[in-house]
């Protein structure tokens, strides 16, 4: 299965692609910095969701090749949350490090978003097998359950960022939610025979 980590990682690099294509062609809409934004937002937060998604796929199918997936899909989840909040930072803020930090305190949605990325900056820190090695793996594991923070904080994010139409988000939130369920239900089954 040699082959299947390139494969992941190709095709998680294929929305940027897509991306480039579009503003090559100039299709990026009426605002192209929103579009940016939103677009990079949005598949930050399905790589997170997608890397979630990994322990719960591998126990149901016994596909145990998922796991060395895991750890690929959360760094490109961290990428794409560093590439919304620079395009936020440097195309909508020019680098207004004042706005930013107002933006921070007045906007609910940014303030839940800065956090779900701090979250994710000590798992990102920590992803490699080095540090798997000096931290222990218990240790490890429970420092990446800051995960699921993350994760609940993205969605809330994105849901209070959308004006009107709340299909996308309440979609996201059902995603985590079975996510967040299945992994409960393995935490209570693992302690009920413990």
């Amino acid at each position: 299965m040699r082959w299947l980590k390139p494969l992941v990682f190709a095709l998680s690099l294929l929305p940027l692609v897509w991306l480039g294509w579009q503003a090559s062609m100039g299709s990026l809409g009426a605002n192209p910095v929103e579009f940016l934004n939103r677009f990079l937002g949005d598949w930050a937060l399905r790589f997170l969701l997608l890397a979630l998604a990994v322990t719960p796929l591998r126990q149901w199918t016994g596909w145990s090749a998922l796991a060395r997936l895991r750890r690929m899909i959360g760094l490109f989840a961290f990428f794409y949350v560093v590439l919304h909040l620079s395009s936020y930072v440097g195309l909508d803020l020019f680098f207004d490090w004042a706005a930013l930090g107002k933006d921070i305190v007045k906007r609910t949605y940014i303030t839940l978003g800065m956090a779900a990325l701090l979250l994710l900056v000590p798992l990102a820190v920590t992803s490699t097998n080095g540090m798997i090695r000096r931290m222990g793996g218990r240790r490890w594991r429970q420092l990446h359950r800051l995960v699921y923070g993350a994760g609940i904080l993205a969605v809330a994010h994105f849901w209070m960022m959308v004006k009107a139409d709340i299909r996308e988000p309440a979609l996201y939130a059902v995603v985590l939610a079975v996510l967040l369920g299945w992994r409960a239900r393995s935490f209570l089954r693992r302690t009920a025979r413990a």
